[in-house]
């Protein structure tokens, strides 16, 4: 065996966004469906290839030890322009990766999903502002990371290396898809794959405001999202 690792990415979403990597306006596209998929579809998703007769085994992401979560710097102008950083996080997760120990080059990650509407802060206010105000996501709730390309993975990896690469994909987040790339460290030990795939987004790049309540606070445009997974056979 070439290699005993690789990787499974994140996606994730968020509740108020960061930069996105570009700086071209990017065109949108308009969502289909806001239904998270069963296991079942998850399983089958498209743009895992069928590698026949190569030995390739699927990861399933746990959802109750993984978490994708969001950060952004607001002003609290009701508290003396208080810089805070607001956290939102959630367990609602779904998505699998192959890993092609024959040739470990064409291993694949199929498409993540987080339910965003389950995002939880510190304020029940914040979030309950966030669902019906800005991100929408009691409207819009299925947030979808598809991979389209990964770089950077070595074919000289060993089991227990950690390894750092890059997955980009399509970010899909209320209405509006962008391409996103995710820097991504991840390890496998034994059967458990682990990682973290880290982006910065804008919220503006996906057709909603930052949280501005006059008198009360003030949110930054960018985000930093963040996906912690662990995934087994």
């Amino acid at each position: 065996m070439r290699l005993k690792y690789l990787f499974v990415i994140p996606f994730l979403v968020v509740a108020c966004a960061g930069p996105v990597a570009t700086s071209t306006p990017l065109p949108t596209e308009t969502a289909t469906s806001q239904e998270i998929p069963t296991a079942a579809a998850t399983e089958s998703t498209a743009n895992i290839p069928n590698t026949g007769g190569d030995d390739v085994r699927t990861y399933k992401i746990i959802p109750e030890e993984s978490t994708v979560s969001y950060s952004v710097s607001e002003i609290l102008i009701n508290k003396d322009n208080k810089l805070n950083v607001a956290v939102g996080t959630t367990n609602a997760i779904t998505g699998q990766v192959q890993l092609n120990f024959t040739h470990p080059e064409q291993s694949s990650v199929g498409t993540i999903n987080v339910d965003i509407s389950t995002l939880k802060s510190d304020s029940g206010k914040r979030d309950q502002t966030i669902q019906q105000r800005f991100l929408e996501s009691a409207k819009f709730p299925n947030a979808k990371f598809t991979p389209t390309e990964i770089k950077g993975i070595s074919a000289t990896a060993k089991e227990g290396d950690s390894i750092n690469f890059q997955v980009t994909g399509d970010l899909l987040i209320r209405d509006t898809t962008r391409p996103t790339t995710f820097e991504v460290t991840s390890q496998l030990q034994g059967d458990t794959l682990t990682g973290t795939a880290q982006t910065t987004i804008k919220m503006s790049d996906f057709n909603f405001q930052a949280p501005d309540i006059a008198g009360i606070l003030k949110a930054d445009d960018e985000t930093k999202l963040e996906f912690k997974f662990v995934a087994r056979p």
